[in-house]
This record gives C-alpha cells, structure tokens and sequence, in this order.
C-alpha cells in the first residue's frame, strides 16, 4: 500500500503532525501524546490504514513518555528497520501494511518478550472494547 500513495495523498488524509509523525519519520514529544498513560482496553491501530498493531493486554507503563507495548498483536503488523539517525543505532517499527513510521522498539521491556515497543500516540488510533 505505501508505495501506491505518495505525500500528497497522505497529506489530505491526515493532521500536520499525523504527517510529520508517520511519514516523515518524526516524533511526538514525550509525555504528550494521548495514549501514553491510557489503560482503556482495545486493539491500537495504525492511524493512516487501520491496521491492527497492538493490543491493550500488550501495553505497559514504562515511563518513557511514549505507550510502550511488549508485542505487536502478531508478528507480521509491524516491520523492524535499522535506524542510525541522530548519531543512534536503533531499530524502527512501521506498519506493515502501509509503511507508516510508528516509533522504536528496544530490548529493555518485560517479560515475557523483554521488549519495549515505544510507539508514538499520533501514529495510533484506539478502537475501545466496549
């Protein structure tokens, strides 16, 4: 699907900072994104296609200003990049599905994955169990 679209495409369908976010592999400030304290049960979705990525069950509170999550909801609805900007090494996540830039994910989480997916609260949308 990302290849299909180019910016203009993503830029009628999403906010300024959607865009900065998920397309122009930005970041959201710590500490102000919606979701980062959120402990609503539900699935999170990619904000640009929909796509199921994570789930509630998945989420903990890290502290690290971003929802951190310690799986995708299965293995294909993320994809891992290696990521050496700002003088890093780090490995990034985007959606599979549309290739939108989601966040990062590191090898300091939880058990039972020792994973933390540090995902950007732009990038998602919650769809709530009810």
């Amino acid at each position: 699907m990302s290849d299909a679209f180019d910016d203009d495409y993503w830029r009628e369908r999403l906010t300024d900072e959607q865009f900065y976010v998920c397309r122009q592999k930005g970041t959201e400030p710590a500490f102000t994104g919606k979701y980062t304290d959120t402990t609503v049960d539900g699935v999170y979705q990619c904000v640009c296609c929909g796509s199921a990525l994570f789930d509630s069950e998945s989420k903990f509170h890290s502290g690290c200003g971003w929802p951190s999550f310690t799986a995708p909801t299965h293995a294909q609805a993320v994809q891992e990049h290696l990521d050496l900007s700002h003088g890093m090494r780090r490995t990034e996540i985007t959606c599979t599905h549309c290739g939108a830039h989601l966040g990062h994910v590191f090898n300091d989480g939880p058990h039972p994955t020792g994973l933390r997916y540090c995902i950007n609260s732009i990038a998602l949308t919650l769809d709530a169990d009810t």
